[in-house]
């Protein structure tokens, strides 16, 4: 299954921004940085869902959103993302605005 289908329609790109929103927060809270599995375990459990049982379309939105929005140079810069070990690592992080220090 592709995100590409014809009833994707407006969904998906709120979808994506509000969940590259809880990818944000859940980053801050963790301290600006962490594994992108606990990420998307706290953002599953903020969600309701069992930790333990994490749906696995509900995995592959929070990686896209986030890798989506990480590749986008405007979008990146919104939400602040970056990969504190590059590209290909699963180690995700957020930047605080300068004025925020």
């Amino acid at each position: 299954m592709t995100i590409e289908t014809a009833d994707a329609g407006k969904k998906p790109v709120r979808g994506n921004q509000t969940l590259a929103k809880r990818v944000r927060e859940a980053l801050l809270s963790l301290g600006g940085e962490a594994h992108r599995a606990v990420v998307i375990e706290q953002i599953a459990k903020h969600m309701g869902h069992d930790a333990r049982q994490i749906p696995e379309d509900l995995q592959e939105a929070v990686i896209l959103s986030f890798e989506q929005n990480w590749r986008d140079e405007r979008r990146r810069a919104t939400y602040g993302f970056h990969l504190p070990f590059g590209e290909g690592s699963h180690r995700w992080g957020v930047r605080q605005p300068e004025y925020a220090h």
